[in-house]
């Protein structure tokens, strides 16, 4: 039993690390294709066409002189940041391996359960540092974020009732024979779009979006903390990517295939932040509650009447 567990904590030390690893190359990703977009080179300095610049960028986040706010509430300021980090790369326990590593029957649910505990850390850390700016920044974030998990949570809904489980696992049987993604087209653009507004990237990036909330609810943070900030971001972003290929075009982790469509949806993530105008905030409200709402709950009923009736 113990050698199973110190087993399974290696096995889950690096998974970690290779995810941080990832996270590294997609912001050199990122910042080569939004120079690119721009007609100039992204970073092509440090190593050979730049590939060290994200572990340059990493080192000088974390060697920054660190400083709190006076007015903060110190504890909290700390944690919020090393707590949102730790919710995401949590939510890695997900990824459906043959051999079971992780293979619980409720994926699903521990997914809802991760994703609504971040809507926390963000409030707190918009509150935390006691100033105006991050708090407001905080609230649209959670405003957003919130609605955003409701449409989430009704796809996800759906094909439970579709599949009979909550595993990733199954998944990835059911689609064998064709992905889901041609039955629910409409379900895959809804969910790429919420997955854009549940980790605040372009065009829905409304915590700093206004000239006057400059970064959000990480407005007050520098060094350690924002570099903690960005990698949870990061590396959500990388988790809807691969949740997205599981979900809708099937789920083969031991394919070459599998993680190459991952990376075209992680690219899709750039790519839009390159190229669409930020949204109005109303708008954005709009979408959720009386677009994407209605129609994934009729999918949802769809999905019941189609699992009844056959």
């Amino acid at each position: 039993m113990l050698k199973e567990l110190n087993m399974l904590m290696f096995v889950s030390l690096i998974l970690i690390i290779f995810v941080m690893i990832g996270v590294a190359f997609f912001t050199l990703l990122e910042r080569k294709v939004l120079g690119y977009i721009h007609l100039r080179k992204g970073p092509n300095k440090v190593g050979l066409m730049g590939t060290l610049q994200p572990f340059s960028d990493a080192i000088k986040l974390f060697c920054k002189e660190h400083f709190n706010p006076l007015t903060s509430n110190y504890l909290l300021y700390y944690v919020c940041p090393v707590f949102s980090l730790f919710l995401s790369l949590v939510l890695w326990m997900l990824m459906p391996y043959m051999s079971g590593l992780y293979n619980f029957k409720l994926g699903l649910f521990f997914l809802l359960v991760c994703t609504s505990m971040s809507v926390y850390t963000v409030m707190l850390a918009g509150w935390s540092s006691n100033s105006n700016y991050a708090l407001l920044g905080g609230l649209r974030a959670v405003a957003q974020t919130i609605s955003y998990e409701v449409s989430l949570a009704l796809i996800l809904l759906s094909f439970v009732f579709l599949i009979n489980s909550y595993s990733l696992l199954d998944f990835y049987y059911y689609q064998m024979g064709i992905w889901l993604f041609f039955f629910s087209m409409p379900l895959c653009n809804i969910w790429f779009i919420s997955c854009l507004a549940e980790t605040n990237r372009s065009p829905f990036d409304f915590t700093e979006g206004e000239s006057e909330l400059v970064s959000g609810f990480n407005v007050e943070y520098g060094g350690g903390g924002f570099a903690l900030i960005f990698l949870s971001e990061y590396s959500s972003i990388l988790f809807m990517s691969m949740l997205m290929c599981i979900i809708f075009l099937g789920s083969n982790l031991n394919s070459f295939m599998f993680y190459v469509k991952l990376i075209l949806i992680a690219f899709m993530f750039i790519w839009v932040r390159g190229t669409l105008p930020r949204y109005r905030y109303d708008k954005l409200m709009y979408l959720a509650w009386k677009s994407f709402l209605p129609l994934s709950l009729n999918f949802l009923f769809f999905y019941l009447g189609l699992k009844i009736f056959l």
